[in-house]
């Protein structure tokens, strides 16, 4: 059967042409659009496989508009897009497109595009549920397995961490006080490494009775649903007497997702989630939740009851880990140092896409460990045993990028003495690193982008064609949502690299690991200078905690190996910084997170609210001007988090 494809161009010759190269290729054209109203009663009349959607249109809907309504539909969709600023492409992405294809456009780059969708659409709802019900069965097996509550706990923790990030898991901490508790709690300390907390420790560790830590627990105000608690929503629940505000102030948590589970005997037990990142969460958490819920409540009821969730006093401590300056040794990941959540969140990133063929884009600034970040992809890649070939895009010559990356055949150009073996070839079945990769001049980006879509590479000189399997890790510290909207770097290949981006995170943000990284160098510098320095001053180590490090780990690492050379005695007593920076002059530093689809949708009926001063109802209110039932409104308002005080 011909896959359908619905067209949504406003200029007609245009629409035209990919009406003919689509028919052409066989697929079957259901209509062309010239605004996003007719393609909404088009998709009403006969639903496509495929959308093909120019961003800009009559009227005051945009593609990205229509995007929206397709992701809830779940209809692929590719971009058309002659240019657009910032802003317009960082909305764009958040749509989660399937393709951007940039006018003018050849028929093959129009019709690897599609393939490439339509391979992509198909493969991330089938990985998705599959993952989705392999996750189901573990904490199934969890369920039933014998051993303790403390034990059964953790192993949840771990099993759901790939798909819902914490750094801190609640278990029933709404029963504190009750006959019945079971409250337990895991604090992140490490990859794979939990610290466990139940009400005993949780006292210690606060400074709290148990009689003000019941009168918290009375006081908060639970949800009867799955909720999610970002930004200045999990700061609303922390104004008051709650746990949230304990927890934010003990643990530096930041955001909440909440999961109820409603026994059969009428009581409540609530699983948390907490990150202390303040985004964390979104509204597919919610729905992964909401599907979790029932399989969950039958299997913790199941533990309850048999006896199996009494912590008891003589259950085995998980203790955090000592402060000793030694790195945390883990498998894949050597070379790596530091706990941070920060850093711990890059490891799941690594973890979760290293096994697959996905692309992959390292974004950070200078210094940050991109070029270790590849290693590590790589190393725990299905194509580890196989090349591995780096280029930094900024060190080569202009002239000769093409050539090193796709090589040349004798004679082809002066100076071509010899036939030479370019780096993808020199890759194949193997991984390429791309450093610096927004150094890449843009008549040399198109023809990567082909390689990318058609995967073969041509020789400088050559009239044949070579296959090359190849995956891509590419990297930079430049904003590349800038490069686009300046004209520097190509949308289609920004679109193609970014499938899965990585976002190192500077010293600055992580300065806990700067003793573990301090040390780390120390060690290695003090073997290769023959020395026998064992530690730092307190005055050192306040110092390079307080320093900005524009430089990153590169710039700590510099000042340790000079620092070992000049020591005197065993104790590296100081450490020349360069001028005190403030840290609030950072705000020059890229910010390469985007939002997500969820993220605009709120801030936009946030704006609506505010225009309508709360009102949801009647003429001139918020869901007139949105065009959507009140009542779609509130529900909407109440899974994006929005503020109460926005509601009349």
């Amino acid at each position: 059967m011909k896959e359908k494809v619905l067209i949504v161009e406003d200029q007609f010759v245009e629409a035209d042409y990919l009406r003919l190269m689509l028919t052409q290729a066989g697929y079957r054209v259901t209509g062309v659009a010239h605004s996003v109203l007719q393609a909404q009663d088009l998709i009403k009349q006969e639903r496509p496989d495929f959308v093909l959607l120019d961003i800009f249109l009559k009227g005051k809907l945009t593609g990205i508009d229509l995007a929206e309504q397709l992701g809830e539909e779940n209809i692929a969709f590719v971009y058309l897009s002659a240019n657009s600023d910032e802003e317009v492409l960082s909305m764009a992405k958040a749509t989660q497109p399937y393709g951007f294809l940039v006018k003018p456009f050849r028929e093959k780059d129009l019709l690897n595009t599609m393939e490439i969708a339509r391979y992509r659409h198909e493969h991330s709802m089938e990985s998705y549920f599959k993952r989705e019900n392999i996750l189901k069965d573990k904490l199934s097996t969890i369920y039933n397995d014998s051993g303790s509550w403390e034990k059964k706990l953790l192993n949840i923790g771990r099993t759901v961490q790939p798909y819902i990030p914490f750094d801190y898991i609640t278990a029933g901490f709404n029963t504190i006080g009750h006959a019945s508790c079971q409250a337990l709690s895991f604090l992140r300390v490490g990859y794979d490494e939990y610290q466990k907390i139940g009400p005993p420790e949780l006292l210690n560790i606060s400074g709290l009775n148990i009689k003000d830590l019941i009168t918290i627990v009375n006081d908060t105000t639970y949800d009867a649903t799955t909720a999610m608690f970002n930004e200045h929503m999990f700061d609303q629940t922390c104004q008051e007497q709650s746990l949230n505000k304990l927890f934010s102030n003990t643990f530096q948590i930041k955001s909440q997702l909440s999961l109820p589970l409603h026994l059969s005997n009428s009581e409540v037990f609530i699983f948390s989630f907490y990150s202390r990142k303040s985004d964390s969460y979104n509204v597919d958490h919610i729905g992964l939740l909401d599907r979790l819920q029932k399989p969950m409540t039958i299997g913790i009821e199941r533990i309850l009851s048999t006896g199996n969730g009494s912590i008891g006093n003589g259950s085995k401590r998980n203790d955090h880990p000592e402060a000793s300056g030694k790195s945390i040794r883990m498998e894949g990941f050597e070379g790596i140092i530091g706990r941070s959540h920060l850093l711990l969140n890059v490891f799941d990133l690594i973890t979760q896409v290293a096994p697959s063929e996905t692309s992959v884009l390292i974004l950070g600034e200078s210094g940050t460990g991109k070029e270790r970040i590849a290693d590590c992809i790589h190393h725990l890649s299905p194509r580890k045993s196989k090349s591995f070939v780096k280029v930094n895009c900024a060190t080569l010559p202009s002239t000769l990028i093409e050539s090193e990356l796709f090589g040349h055949e004798k004679g082809s150009f002066t100076g071509a003495y010899d036939r030479r073996i370019g780096k993808f070839e020199k890759a194949d079945k193997g991984t390429i690193f791309l450093d610096e990769i927004g150094e890449m001049p843009v008549d040399l980006q198109v023809k990567l982008l082909r390689v990318l879509q058609e995967k073969y590479i041509e020789r400088i000189g050559s009239k044949d064609v070579t296959k090359v399997d190849v995956r891509i890790i590419a990297a930079t510290n430049r904003k590349l949502e800038k490069e686009v909207a300046e004209g520097r770097f190509r949308l289609d290949l920004y679109y193609r690299l970014n499938v899965f981006p990585i976002i190192l995170p500077p010293l600055r943000e992580r300065t806990e690991d700067i003793p573990d990284l301090a040390y780390h160098f120390m060690n290695y510098y003090n073997r290769k200078a023959g020395k026998k320095i064992t530690g730092f001053s307190d005055k050192v180590l306040r110092n390079m905690t307080a320093y900005h490090w524009p430089g990153n780990i590169r710039e700590l690492e510099n000042l340790i190996e000079r620092g070992v050379l000049l020591t005197k005695g065993s104790i590296i007593e100081d450490i020349l910084l360069p001028a005190a920076q403030k840290k609030e002059n950072s705000t020059d530093t890229p910010d390469y997170r985007m939002k997500t689809i969820h993220e605009n949708e709120r801030d936009y009926i946030i704006t609506v609210l505010k225009k309508c001063n709360g009102r949801i109802w009647g003429a001139g209110g918020a869901a007139e001007v949105l065009n959507i039932p009140p009542t779609t409104l509130k529900s909407k308002m109440k899974k994006l988090g929005i503020p109460k005080e926005n509601i009349e």
